[in-house]
């Protein structure tokens, strides 16, 4: 769970800095130029040799560029564009919706029924994530930017499930040595869109802008999407999907001593104790060492 923290703690900084710094500039052009220093960054590790010679079936690699594609390219466009309509804590509230995606997701393609149990921490993690910032939707453009982190939040938790399942299936090969692949998907498809959508003759960007892209594209996306996807791999799914939320707490905080945006600190409190719960409730083993449900020896404590 270590590397979904750390990636979270990242996270939860740049909705802020996209909001204050970036949201002027086209989303198909940041999308894309993040994804490109996020995929130079792990060329250098890329080794397509091992993959190739281990599995031959070239499909390996398009399902690769297609999860780049989905979880990165597609998710960063709907996701930078909802600024132009949301405040930076309301995208972060509106991701709240991510782990029911996962899970509902995680079930429909390992066709299984619903866990309620995983169900259950997901909607506790949303509720958290609620009663720490709230607002109704009261204009179009309101409903317009909640329908962009949506579209941004299917995406990514499908790319995640995506990931998690392929790679149950190269047990011999190293995310590092692969994950070149996806965010050349991500960045080819960014680029699509971008020549469509940027007026190039006018687009200028100064040294803070440029800056906090080359910051987001190394950390944020770079290395933080990397711990993301190798943590996927490790915990359940349900954890997984509680872990989704785990940023918009963290990314209120921020706003709180960085953005000197205003909270209130009893609903990051409560809110932040929901989500607590949701984790432990959402892994299974870590409820069996403390076994609540069971009669236990005092002594065991």
């Amino acid at each position: 769970m270590i590397y979904l923290l750390i990636a979270s703690l990242v996270w939860a900084f740049s909705f802020g800095l996209i909001k204050n710094q970036l949201s002027g500039l086209d989303a198909n052009f940041v999308a894309f130029l993040r994804l490109f220093i996020s995929f130079m960054v792990f060329v250098p590790f890329l080794n397509f040799k091992k993959l190739k010679h281990q599995y031959k079936n070239k499909s390996i690699t398009l399902h690769l560029l297609a999860i780049g594609a989905i979880q990165f390219g597609l998710m960063y466009s709907t996701y930078i564009y909802s600024f132009q309509f949301l405040k930076a804590y309301e995208v972060a509230l509106f991701t709240i919706l991510t782990p029911i995606y996962v899970t509902l997701i995680n079930d429909f393609v390992n066709r299984k029924g619903i866990d309620i149990t995983a169900m259950l921490s997901a909607l506790l993690a949303v509720v958290g994530a609620g009663v720490i910032v709230f607002k109704r939707m009261n204009d179009d453009m309101f409903v317009t930017g909640i329908l962009l982190v949506q579209a941004s939040n299917l995406c990514f938790a499908a790319g995640q499930i995506y990931y998690k399942n392929l790679m149950s299936k190269l047990p011999e090969v190293h995310s590092r040595e692969i994950f070149a692949i996806p965010y050349l998907g991500g960045f080819a498809i960014t680029l699509l869109f971008a020549i469509g959508s940027v007026k190039w003759d006018g687009l200028t960007m100064n040294t803070t802008q440029l800056g906090s892209i080359v910051y987001l594209g190394l950390i944020a996306s770079g290395i933080c999407f990397f711990l993301w996807n190798k943590g996927a791999t490790i915990v359940k799914a349900p954890t997984l999907a509680v872990m989704n939320n785990a940023k918009i707490p963290l990314a209120v905080l921020c706003s709180i001593f960085i953005f000197r945006e205003e909270i209130s600190w009893a609903r990051v409190i409560i809110g932040g104790g929901i989500m607590l719960f949701s984790v432990f409730l959402s892994d299974k083993d870590l409820m069996k060492r403390y076994r609540w449900w069971k009669k236990t020896n005092p002594s065991e404590f």
